[in-house]
């Protein structure tokens, strides 16, 4: 069976409206991962930091071809837990920071599937063709109304629950972990973002974008085009293609760093 590898290319910014950056992210061959710190005080960046170098720490024991996809699986559903636990451990230590959260969303490749851990709002596309699709469902107050049909997508812009998460890592121990597999074929383009650029551009910008010929161009375009409508968050972007070529990078970007 053919191995994939992404061939990534990352950026993490501050934005035009925050004075640090509460994004962190993570890119490997096999395994990339995006989070969005929050609250207490100057405890998001803390959050996001704690885990996305657990994921890195754990992409060793992930990517072990000789371990069965099951068990991988079932390390990565259990690392929701190891994250959460560590938060609990660090606001113990430090109280001023109780309330601090972050969301996770990460991809993960197991022989010719795409295993995506997701809580809260940060997103996956995957862009195959000219089809667009957004894998990671949102876990917002805003999803759910939108879910139940209270009120349509014209009234989610000024809605005043629209960055209110219902799941987020935040050391409570109430997370519900859920693993969606995915099919990768070759030529396939994987986005994941935080919503500094989901919650800035449309999801038509974000596929004419995305379509540039090369990462590191789409990755550009993609966060200068949240700077020309004001970049009002911080904003982390990785593309990354679907290649057979073996690629060894592991980089953190962002408050991880």
């Amino acid at each position: 069976m053919t191995a994939f590898y992404f061939q990534s290319t990352a950026r993490s910014a501050d934005g035009l409206q925050r004075s640090g950056n509460e994004d962190s992210a993570f890119i490997s061959g096999q395994l990339i991962a995006v989070a969005d710190g929050m609250g207490g005080h100057a405890g998001g960046e803390v959050a996001s930091r704690i885990a996305i170098q657990t994921m890195q720490q754990l992409a060793p024991v992930l990517t072990n071809h000789d371990i069965d996809s099951d068990s991988i699986e079932d390390l990565l559903l259990n690392s929701l837990h190891t994250i959460d636990n560590q938060i609990n451990d660090y606001v113990e230590e430090a109280p001023e920071v109780r309330g601090m959260g972050t969301t996770l969303t990460a991809l993960l490749l197991v022989k010719d599937k795409a295993a995506l851990l997701h809580v809260g709002d940060s997103r996956c596309y995957r862009l195959r063709g000219n089809n667009l699709e957004q894998l990671s469902n949102d876990h917002t107050v805003i999803q759910e109304l939108l879910d139940q049909g209270a009120i349509t997508q014209s009234e989610v812009i000024d809605h005043p629950q629209r960055s209110v998460l219902t799941q987020a890592l935040m050391g409570h121990g109430n997370v519900v972990p859920v693993l969606q597999l995915y099919d990768v074929k070759q030529k396939d383009r994987f986005l994941i973002c935080s919503d500094g650029l989901s919650g800035v551009l449309t999801e038509k910008e974000i596929k004419i974008l995305l379509k540039k010929t090369d990462g590191a161009s789409a990755v550009k375009t993609l966060v200068e085009a949240t700077y020309v409508n004001g970049a009002p968050d911080n904003v982390t972007v990785i593309v990354a293609d679907i290649s057979t070529e073996i690629i060894s990078v592991n980089e953190l970007l962002g408050a991880a760093q």
